[in-house]
C-alpha cells in the first residue's frame, strides 16, 4: 500500500502531456475544490479526475463479491465520496470529467475528446448564465 502513488502517476503524467500538447491551460492537484481534482481548467470550470478502476470501483458490482470486508468498505466509501464530490462541483458550476486510467492508457485521444467536449460546452453554459442574469437585471 505504501508504494501506491496518489499523485504523479503514469496516467496523470500522460494526461498532463496531452493537455499541454493540445494547448489547454491547466492547474494540477486543485486542493481548493471538492474531491481535489487531478487537473482543472479554471477558465472554463472543468475538473478532471484521472481515476484507477480498483480504487474508484469501476464495474464494482461484477467483482465486489471477491473482496473482504475491509476492501468492500474502502471502495464503497471511495465511490460515495466521488459521488458527493461530483455533485458539489456541479452545484458550484463546474463540469467534472472522470477519465479511467485504463481508458487513458489505451485510447488517450478518446479521453481528450471528452475533456474538450466539456471545455466547449462550458462556454455555452457560461454564456447562458450571463444572458439569464442580464435578463433578470442582475450584474
Amino acid at each position: 500500500m505504501a508504494r501506491v502513488k496518489s499523485k504523479g502517476t503514469g496516467a496523470e503524467l500522460l494526461m498532463a502531456a496531452l493537455l499541454k500538447r493540445n494547448g489547454l491551460r491547466f492547474r494540477a492537484q486543485a486542493g481548493d475544490l471538492p474531491g481535489k481534482p487531478d487537473f482543472v481548467l479554471r477558465s472554463r470550470q472543468v475538473a478532471i479526475f484521472v481515476d484507477g478502476e480498483f480504487w474508484h470501483g469501476r464495474g464494482f458490482a461484477r467483482w465486489k463479491s471477491k473482496l473482504d470486508g475491509y476492501w468492500l468498505r474502502k471502495i464503497s466509501r471511495n465511490m460515495h465520496r466521488d459521488r458527493r464530490s461530483f455533485a458539489a462541483l456541479r452545484k458550484l458550476g463546474w463540469s467534472p470529467v472522470r477519465v479511467w486510467e485504463s481508458d487513458l492508457l489505451r485510447r488517450p485521444e478518446a479521453a481528450l475528446f471528452r475533456i474538450r467536449d466539456a471545455y466547449l460546452r462550458s462556454r455555452g453554459k457560461r454564456l447562458a448564465c450571463m444572458h439569464a442574469r442580464r435578463l433578470s437585471g442582475g450584474s
